[in-house]
C-alpha cells in the first residue's frame, strides 16, 4: 500500500516548465511526448492501449483510479505509456468486482505516476505550446540532472515504435472454419478491435509488423485489416510496400489509425506531426457519405495531409473531424480499400462507429 506520507515527485518539461507533486505507483524515472486524454472511465483500457508506448499521458479527469481495476479491462498485455500524470490518482476504490486499486497495479506494471497536478492547466499548456518530451521523477529530484537527462529523449517525430509492440508470434482467433479469413498486420493492434472482427464471425490470424507479403498470402486471407500502433508512420517503408502489395490483389482492407495513415502514405500521400494529437473519447465526426455525426474514440498525434488526400483522384474523403476538419477517414475509389484515424472498437467510448466493421464484413462477401 502508498505511504500516508507521499513521496515527491517532479514533473519537468522540454520546455522548462517545473511542476511538483506527490509520487503514485512505482518510485523511479520516466521519460517519453507528453500528451493529454479528455476521457472521464476507462483508464485501464487507455493506460494498456500500444498506440501510447512511447508516451507520458495527462489523465485531465480529476479522479482517476476510483473504480479500481480488473484483469479483463485491457487492450494489451500490460501497461504501455510510459508514465501517468494525474490530479487526482485515487488508491481507495468503489467497484466491488476490481482485483485491486491503480496505484497497487502500477506498481506491479513498472509504472511511474505524479498526482496532485494541475491537470486542467497542464493541458491548456500542451494545447497552446504543443506536444514536447518531458522527464517524470519520484527518485531524482534535482532539477539540472533532469534536463541533463531529458535533452537524451529522442523526438517522437520520426520515431519508428510500431514493430516494437508488435506480436513476436503469429496467433489466430475466431472460427477456424469460417469462410471469412482476415489477416492481421499487428503494429500494436487492441485486443477489443480483434473481438469485434471475430465477433462478425471472422477467422482472424495476427501477423509480427514485419511480415512479408508472401507469407500473409500463404493463409489465403478474404481480406486484410492494417491496426492502429505508435510512433510516427513517415519512416515505416517496410509497412507501406506490404500495404501496396496487399492493395494490387484487389482484395478488401481495412486501416484503423495508424493503419489509415499507412494507406494514405502507399497512395503518396503524406503525413504529418500535429500540434497536439486527438486523445479521448468524446471527439465528433462526421460521415460525409451519410450526413451523420458520430461521437468517437481517438488515439492519434499524427494525420494525413489534407490538400494532398484532395489532389489525389483515388482517394475519397469519408469522414472529417467537426472540432478542425482534419481528415478522419477515407476511401480508395478503385479498389476495395478504406480506413478511418479513429477507433470504431471504442473501448473505452461510444459504439457509434463500430458499423465499420459490419462494413468490412459485407465487403469481403460482396
Amino acid at each position: 500500500m502508498a505511504s500516508t506520507t507521499p513521496n515527491k515527485a517532479i514533473l519537468l518539461l522540454e520546455d522548462g516548465t517545473t511542476i511538483y507533486g506527490h509520487s503514485f505507483g512505482k518510485k523511479g524515472i520516466a521519460t517519453g511526448e507528453i500528451c493529454f486524454n479528455t476521457g472521464m472511465t476507462g483508464y485501464q483500457e487507455v493506460f494498456t492501449d500500444p498506440s501510447y508506448y512511447g508516451q507520458v499521458l495527462i489523465m485531465n479527469n480529476a479522479h482517476i483510479g476510483n473504480y479500481g481495476v480488473k484483469d479483463v479491462d485491457v487492450e494489451s498485455g500490460g501497461v504501455k505509456v510510459k508514465a501517468i500524470i494525474g490530479r487526482n490518482l485515487e488508491e481507495k476504490f468503489s467497484r466491488f468486482m476490481a482485483g485491486g486499486s491503480l496505484h497497487e497495479y502500477l506498481e506491479e506494471q513498472n509504472i511511474v505516476a505524479i498526482d496532485c497536478v494541475d491537470t486542467r492547466a497542464l493541458v491548456a499548456h500542451i494545447r497552446t505550446k504543443g506536444a514536447m518530451n518531458c522527464i517524470v521523477s519520484s527518485d531524482e529530484l534535482d532539477v539540472d540532472v533532469l534536463k541533463k537527462k531529458l535533452k537524451e529523449v529522442p523526438s517522437m517525430d520520426g520515431l519508428e515504435l510500431a514493430s516494437v509492440v508488435s506480436t513476436a508470434d503469429t496467433y489466430e482467433l475466431g472460427d477456424p472454419n469460417s469462410k471469412v479469413k482476415i489477416a492481421v498486420l499487428d503494429f500494436g493492434v487492441k485486443k477489443n478491435i480483434l473481438n469485434c472482427l471475430v465477433e462478425r464471425g471472422a477467422h482472424v490470424k495476427v501477423y509480427n509488423a514485419k511480415t512479408d507479403f508472401a507469407t500473409l498470402q500463404e493463409f489465403n486471407p478474404s481480406g486484410y485489416f492494417i491496426s492502429n500502433g505508435p510512433g510516427d508512420p513517415a519512416p515505416m517503408d517496410y509497412a507501406v510496400k506490404t500495404v501496396k502489395q496487399i492493395l494490387e490483389t484487389g482484395k478488401p482492407l481495412f486501416g484503423i489509425c495508424l493503419g489509415h495513415q499507412l494507406l494514405a502514405l502507399a497512395n503518396d500521400i503524406p503525413t504529418f506531426k500535429m500540434h497536439h494529437g486527438h486523445r479521448g473519447l468524446n471527439h465528433p465526426v462526421k460521415n460525409i457519405i451519410t450526413g451523420k455525426s458520430e461521437i468517437t474514440t481517438q488515439n492519434h498525434g499524427f494525420g494525413v495531409d489534407p490538400e494532398a488526400v484532395k489532389a489525389n483522384k483515388n482517394i475519397e474523403i469519408t469522414h472529417v473531424n467537426l472540432n478542425d476538419n482534419s481528415i478522419e477517414g477515407i476511401r480508395m475509389k478503385n479498389k476495395k480499400a478504406f480506413s478511418v484515424q479513429y477507433h470504431p472498437e471504442a473501448t473505452p467510448g461510444p459504439h457509434d462507429s463500430r458499423y465499420l466493421f459490419d462494413q468490412f464484413i459485407e465487403m469481403i462477401h460482396s
